[in-house]
């Protein structure tokens, strides 16, 4: 049996019910094979954006996703794109989760939402389970494996799969850059007086199209499942958001999340306690980059820019979460501080780009 922790779910939280027995229904309809046994429902705690459930009747289990509650971005949380991605892709990177069904009809959830397998393996974010000690030799293991299915990731042949015809590579960082800077603009709250000349740096060192490759776009270590013995990730999520595009766009965002246990306190505690690469014995995030650069082969020589846009672009998403909860759209307490993590992200990366003025 596949090691799992128990804790990567909860009871369902007060407001974000589905209606069990229309649900229950609706699968009984659509999947064969499904057991007898009454329904289960629980909720994935981690997770800031979309809803997560695992679905549970006897021994079969799976995973159910929709969009989150109230309203949301234009084009952002689209259920029929990220289950075309995990589609297409699953046959190439098996830690993308093999898609069961797909359904636009909103009077089962409430909205759009698919349904895909339930992965089974550790989820690292904030501490190591009791079972595995965090020795250097482990959070050197957890960083070739992150370093190792990017390269891998960014080698996919992706014009053997549909990601062509729903992507863009030509123009890609142009378009990255004006529609993150338009989004944060949409989304604004407050006054940050370093986000106007970091928004004009950004629009006026757009690199010029390179490679292209798939890119996941949201790759951090709790995005990913890994196996017991630390050799393996079986499981890879939050595919919203992957398209063709620049890879070193996808390791920028990455290296984003990295934190490392000399970066400011803002920086590492934004959103509670600080991701586990703080520990001894994770590459940095210069031996990340080196890592990829001699794998990949590519020439990481501009990536200050990319490093620049990621801590922007997390900047503009957490905004953007943040503008929901002062709107009222979403009444999760875990967002209240949001703002005070924005700035923090928003003068990282104006002292980023400040280097390269």
């Amino acid at each position: 049996m596949p090691y799992k922790i128990g804790k990567d779910t909860i009871p369902v939280r007060k407001g974000e019910e589905l209606d069990y027995s229309v649900l229950e229904s609706f699968l009984r309809r659509n999947i064969k094979g499904l057991p007898g046994a009454p329904l289960e429902v629980l909720q994935f705690s981690a997770g800031h954006s979309n809803l997560t459930y695992q679905l549970k009747a006897g021994e079969w289990e799976a995973v159910l996703r929709r969009p989150p509650l109230g309203p949301v971005a234009p084009k952002a949380h689209d259920m029929k794109r990220e289950h075309l991605i995990i589609s297409e892709l699953h046959p190439h990177f098996p830690p993308a989760p093999k898609p069961i069904l797909f359904s636009e009809d909103e009077t089962i959830v409430g909205s759009p939402f698919f349904i895909m397998e339930r992965k089974h393996g550790i989820v690292f974010d904030t501490e190591f389970p009791q079972e595995i000690p965090p020795t250097k030799e482990n959070c050197w293991k957890l960083s070739e494996i992150m370093v190792d299915r990017l390269v891998e990731l960014h080698a996919i042949p992706y014009q053997e799969t549909k990601l062509a015809e729903i992507s863009k590579p030509a123009g890609f960082m142009e378009r990255q850059v004006n529609g993150w800077i338009s989004r944060y603009l949409r989304a604004k709250t407050d006054d940050i007086p370093e986000v106007e000349p970091l928004m004009k740096w950004l629009a006026g060192h757009v690199p010029a199209d390179g490679e292209a490759t798939v890119i996941h776009y949201d790759y951090k270590l709790n995005n990913a499942m890994i196996n017991e013995s630390l050799t393996e990730m079986v499981g890879l999520f939050d595919w919203e958001m992957t398209t063709i595009g620049d890879p070193l766009a996808d390791l920028g965002v990455a290296m984003g999340y990295w934190t490392e246990e000399d970066d400011p306190a803002p920086l590492k505690s934004g959103l509670g306690k600080p991701a586990i690469t703080v520990n001894e014995g994770f590459m940095t995030r210069k031996q990340f980059i080196e890592a990829y650069a001699k794998k990949s082969g590519r020439d990481l020589s501009n990536m200050d820019f990319y490093m620049t846009f990621a801590y922007f672009k997390l900047a503009v998403i957490c905004q953007q979460i943040y503008y929901r909860y002062k709107k009222g759209q979403t009444k999760d307490d875990r967002f209240s501080k949001f703002d005070s993590f924005v700035r923090s992200l928003v003068v990282h990366a104006s002292n980023i780009a400040g280097k390269e003025a």
